[in-house]
């Protein structure tokens, strides 16, 4: 130093302190220096001669001092303070080589002192953090763990956590814990602990903040307990029961798993059946009473009435009058009033005689009136219309001794017009066709009406073109390959429509004399309409309509069409759907808890549906399975491409419903295609496992074919099938002959689902040939619609539906016919034995043996010549 600064910077202590060493007051502090900000660093010392700064090893020059003197009150001792500044340039310059640093030392008369140094850094904190938060999804009650890694700063960065833009604070909340290397721990999830939570870090610099992790707490779904069982399905015999469970114990949040397991089980149950009273004998009468009668009484207790079974009807007491020799009152009437009695007696008798007479006159001459007025047509000549169809068939039964079952002698003194098809008016209606908002047609005027041979002279699609201009038909489909319709009377008939498995049995008297409907039946196809389909539900039929809606029908139609569920309720909740005018899918029937009083009822066969009906409309079948163990069949079918001329060769495997329309789809769509069927369709049980479908194509001769799939095999998801989005599915197999000389092809199809059995086909083809399909006729009108004539029909009911007490009645001919599931619905009709026979009709059209219907009916006993055979007058 300079001897000026020198002497600027000491003064001279008294004499009684000149022995003390100064100590400091106040040491400089480390400091940041924040932007351009400068820092200020102090140093205060007592007793103190001098003080000067030293950074870095290099003393401050005594002009960047600033000094004040003062002293303390108490000891008298002067008080020295020194403060310097120091720049950011003044640290960049060493930044790099050493930390900047500075120290202050002062004086006394006795000796020097050093104060602690004080570090001086420029303050930063960068942008990126080293570590962000990342989203996860936990289970409800997991730890959950939460990385952050501030970004680098000087000072070091101070961390906290927000979520939802509100600071997490562990002191408030004990589930929160934040550990020494800043990461964020929840102790137990909580649904309230959702949310996007943030890692803050900041110091005297900057605040920054790091992107969102989202944590998203899920709860997965939980069973609740089974509820009771419910009641008999059945009210007498065998029935279902079920219970059910719903997943709501918890209830699946936020993405969590549904619960596994079926939510409904079923059960067979036996409901006691209820015993309906019957009376005793009566007794034998009693003597006669003082009051010229006498007594006789039953009970009923053959059986007595249980479980809820009807009381006898009826007396359980009868009186009579006795004869004039039983009464004892007689000897003492006088003979004069005997006389008088006897005269009485028989002019009543008399009268009553003539009453009878003259009523039974009165009923035959109506009877003749109105065979005249509602008789069948006037150009029928004659009454083996009822009949036609059933002799020329040339049927002789079984049994000799019942020759005379199921005959009618023909008339041969007429001339014998067959009916085969539709009752038409002779005049022309077609420009007269309105169908406003009532369903019927006009029914035919008055006069001569003509037997057409079952199709209408219109063309088809005229037809389906007219209907679908009113407003309820607009959305019918316009295929006429897919579409059946006709003209009927009472005298019903049936509609099929080709090659699809669904037909439309109108049993006789369905429609009331008088009217006549023009009747329609059509599949709709996927692209038309699509049902709403939840959980496991699948559609197991095709989507039908018949109609027009609302028509009057005195009594159900059959509508048969195809499904492909295995058959067994056991495994499916199968539910009848239909579609209401607002175009809305609403159910109408639950298979196994059907109500006879109910508009609908179905009968599943193995792989058709017989469905009684009251209403016409749009109806789908849908299947729900309550366990894994519920399978729909499918069908396989292979195609290849008609005319092969290259040595590729492509085979297409079309995974579809077993059900005949949607074969019949594809084999329309494969033609127009240029393709062609190379195998038999297979068959096989596609389970409700949720694992796909897999196929390949194996042992094929590879000294004259290979294969140009790079896969093993290839895979249909299994949500594809089952909630059928798609009705046919396909994928193709590409293969290679090594010579355009080779045309026969052998080899294996294996189609298995994951993780299950599988099935193997053993394919052996010749690619030059082909495979047709049959067509059929689509509608039939009157009798040529069934193979029991109308007449023997009637004679059957009416032998049938009375009640027999041995039972040889409808009942027996039900149980004969395997149809005894059906009882309790069959008697909840007016005339059970037409609906039976009517269901055997729909399932025996193209393969029934009416032969061995009339040896059901010689087995339950009715075979007396008079039910059968039927004269031509009575004709």
């Amino acid at each position: 130093l300079s001897p000026r600064s020198e002497h600027a910077a000491t003064a001279t202590l008294p004499a009684a302190f000149s022995d003390l060493l100064p100590h400091f007051l106040v040491e400089p502090e480390d400091e940041f220096i924040v932007k351009n900000k400068p820092v200020m660093l102090t140093c205060r010392s007592t007793p103190a001669t001098q003080i000067y700064f030293k950074c870095n090893g290099e003393w401050v020059h005594q002009d960047d001092h600033l000094i004040e003197r003062t002293v303390d009150p108490a000891t008298a001792l002067p008080i020295m303070q020194v403060t310097i500044e120091i720049t950011r340039q003044q640290v960049e310059k060493i930044f790099g080589l050493d930390e900047y640093w500075c120290q202050c030392v002062a004086w006394s008369t006795t000796g020097t002192q050093k104060s602690q140094k004080a570090y001086i850094r420029i303050a930063y904190l960068r942008k990126n953090f080293e570590e962000e938060p990342q989203g996860k999804e936990v289970a409800l009650d997991e730890e959950v763990l939460l990385r952050c890694h501030p970004p680098e700063g000087v000072p070091q960065a101070e961390v906290e956590w927000q979520r939802n833009e509100d600071v997490v604070n562990p002191a408030s909340d004990p589930n929160f814990f934040i550990t020494t290397d800043h990461n964020l721990v929840i102790k137990k999830a909580r649904l309230a602990d959702t949310g996007n939570y943030t890692c803050v870090a900041k110091n005297i610099v900057a605040r920054r903040k790091s992107t969102s992790a989202t944590v998203l707490v899920y709860v997965n779904g939980g069973w609740s307990t089974w509820t009771t069982w419910s009641s008999c399905s059945a009210v007498c015999g065998r029935g279902w029961q079920k219970r059910s469970r719903s997943c709501t114990n918890p209830t699946p949040l936020n993405g969590g798993t549904s619960c596994e397991g079926q939510n409904v089980q079923k059960s067979a149950c036996v409901a006691t059946c209820p015993v309906d009273g019957g009376w005793s004998e009566w007794s034998k009468w009693s003597a006669c009473g003082a009051d010229c009668s006498m007594w006789r009484s039953r009970e009923c207790t053959q059986p007595s009435p249980g479980t809820g079974g009807k009381d006898c009807q009826g007396l359980d007491l009868q009186s009579l009058n006795c004869t004039s020799e039983q009464c004892p009152q007689s000897e003492s009437t006088p003979t004069h009033i005997q006389t008088r009695l006897s005269a009485d007696v028989a002019l009543y008798v008399g009268m009553v005689a003539v009453a009878l007479c003259l009523t039974l006159l009165l009923i035959v001459v109506v009877l003749v009136y109105r065979r005249k007025k509602e008789g069948l047509d006037a150009d029928v000549a004659d009454s083996s219309i009822l009949t036609t169809g059933f002799q020329p068939m040339g049927i002789k039964p079984s049994k000799p001794e019942n020759s005379h079952l199921l005959t009618i002698q023909p008339d041969l003194t007429t001339t014998t017009t067959s009916y085969q098809g539709t009752l038409r008016s002779r005049h022309d209606a077609t420009g007269k066709f309105s169908m406003t908002n009532g369903p019927l047609l006009d029914p035919l005027p008055n006069g001569s009406h003509t037997l057409h041979n079952g199709k209408l002279n219109s063309d088809p699609a005229e037809f389906v073109s007219r209907l679908s201009t009113q407003s309820y038909f607009k959305t019918l489909p316009r295929d006429v390959a897919n579409t059946s319709y006709g003209t009927f009377n009472f005298l019903g008939g049936r509609l099929t429509i080709p090659n699809a498995g669904i037909s439309l049995l109108i049993p006789p008297e369905a429609i009331p004399r008088g009217k006549i409907y023009e009747i329609y039946l059509t599949v709709q196809r996927k692209e038309d309409l699509r049902l709403p389909l939840a959980g496991c539900q699948t559609l197991l039929s095709p989507v039908v309509s018949c109609g027009p809606p609302g028509v009057v029908l005195s009594r159900p139609v059959i509508l048969s069409m195809d499904h492909c569920s295995d058959a067994c309720l056991d495994n499916w909740a199968v539910r009848l759907k239909k579609q209401n005018y607002e175009g809305a899918w609403e159910d109408v029937l639950l298979m196994g808890e059907e109500l006879v009083s109910e508009p609908y009822y179905c009968q599943l066969e193995a792989e058709t549906c017989r469905l009684f009906s009251e209403q016409l409309g749009t109806l789908a079948l849908v299947g729900e399975s309550l366990h894994m163990g519920a399978a729909k069949r499918l069908r396989l079918v292979l195609f290849s491409d008609a005319y092969c001329s290259t040595l590729e060769y492509n085979i297409r495997v079309y995974c579809m419903d077993d059900t005949q329309d949607v074969f019949k789809e594809v084999m329309q769509m494969e033609r127009q295609l240029g393709g062609r069927l190379i195998d038999e369709p297979h068959v096989l049980l596609f389970k409700d496992s949720y694992h796909n479908l897999r196929l390949s194509i194996h042992d094929m001769p590879q000294a004259h074919w290979r294969s140009k799939l790079l896969a093993g095999y290839q895979e249909i998801p299994f949500y594809h099938i089952w909630n059928g989005s798609q009705r046919y599915l396909h994928c193709t197999f590409t293969l290679e002959r090594l010579s355009l000389s080779t045309c026969e092809l052998t080899c294996q199809l294996c189609v298995w689902q994951v993780e299950g059995e599988g099935q193997s086909f053993g394919l052996d083809f010749n690619i030059a040939k082909f495979l047709l399909m049959d067509t059929n006729a689509t509608a039939l009108a009157g009798p040529s619609a069934f193979q029991i004539p109308y007449l023997i029909r009637q004679k059957i009911c009416s032998s049938l539906d009375a009640p027999c007490p041995n039972g040889a009645d409808w009942r027996m001919l039900a149980q004969r016919l395997k149809l005894e599931r059906h009882m309790s619905f069959f008697a909840s009709k007016a005339s059970p034995t037409s609906v039976i026979l009517d269901l055997w009709e729909a399932q025996h059209f193209h393969s029934g043996n009416i032969n061995q219907l009339a040896t059901v009916m010689a087995d339950i006993g009715k075979q007396e010549a008079m039910i059968f055979l039927v004269s031509d007058g009575e004709c």
